[in-house]
C-alpha cells in the first residue's frame, strides 16, 4: 500500500534521505529503519486533524504555500537550526504535545533497537521531509485539482490508475474497506496514504497510539 513512506522512498527524495542519515550518522540501513518507525506517527497526526473542521483547508493551504518543498530540493537546510524549529512547530500542530513526540520515540525504540533520545532528535527533521514530500507532490498533474474538488463536496470518485497524490489516498477512515465507508468519510478519497500499511507491521502500534491520543 502506498503511503508517506513510499514518497519517502522516490529518486527525488533520495539526496534528502542521505543527508538525513549523515546528520544522525546512520547507515542507509538505519536512515531508513528510523523512518519507518516514526513516519507512522506523523501519518497518524496529518490525519487526525485532516478529519477535523477546517483540518483539510489547512493541509491544502499547506502544501500549495510551496515552503516545505525546499526540504526535499535543498537538503543541506535539513540540518540548520531554523528546520528543527519548523519541524519542532510542525510535530506540535500534529501530534499535540512534548509528551506524545517522547511516547512516540520511546514506542519506536522499543520496536526497533534504535536510541529513543537519537530518534526524538529526529522527529522535527523528519516531519519538514515528510511536508516536503507532499508539497512536492501536490504539485503533480491534476493532483490539487482533485484535492480542491473533495474539498469543494464534489464525490470522490474511483481513479484509473492515478500515479498523483490522489491515487496514493484511498480511503482514509477504512484504509482498504468498502467503499461505503469511504463516502462517510470527511475527507472522501483522502485515505491510504495517511492510514497504517495493515500489513502487520508493530509500526501500526504507533499509528493507532497517535490517533487515541489526538482523537
Amino acid at each position: 500500500m502506498a503511503g508517506l513512506l513510499d514518497l519517502l522512498a522516490g529518486a527525488q527524495a533520495q539526496p534528502a534521505k542521505q543527508q538525513l542519515g549523515q546528520q544522525f550518522g546512520l547507515s542507509e540501513d538505519m536512515t531508513q529503519k528510523a523512518l519507518a518507525a516514526l513516519i507512522p506517527a506523523l501519518s497518524a497526526g496529518i490525519k487526525s486533524n485532516a478529519t477535523k473542521p477546517g483540518g483539510l483547508e489547512g493541509l491544502l493551504g499547506a502544501l500549495q504555500s510551496g515552503q516545505h518543498k525546499r526540504y526535499i530540493e535543498e537538503p543541506s537546510l535539513l540540518e540548520q537550526e531554523a528546520t528543527r524549529n519548523e519541524g519542532n512547530g510542525i510535530l506540535g500542530h500534529l501530534l499535540g504535545s512534548k509528551d506524545m513526540s517522547r511516547s512516540v520515540a520511546s514506542h519506536a525504540a522499543e520496536k526497533t533497537g534504535l536510541d529513543s533520545g537519537l530518534l526524538k532528535q529526529m522527529l522535527p527533521v523528519i516531519a519538514t521531509m515528510v511536508m516536503g514530500s507532499l508539497s512536492k507532490k501536490s504539485e503533480e498533474p491534476d493532483v490539487m485539482s482533485s484535492l480542491m474538488g473533495m474539498l469543494g463536496g464534489a464525490a470522490a470518485q474511483p481513479q484509473k490508475k492515478s500515479s498523483g497524490l490522489a491515487g496514493l489516498l484511498g480511503g482514509l477512515l477504512g484504509g482498504g474497506k468498502k467503499q461505503q465507508a469511504q463516502s462517510q468519510s470527511p475527507l472522501g478519497a483522502l485515505g491510504s496514504l495517511f492510514d497504517a500499511d495493515k500489513d502487520g507491521s508493530a509500526m501500526d502500534d504507533i499509528f493507532q497510539m497517535v490517533m487515541k491520543g489526538r482523537g
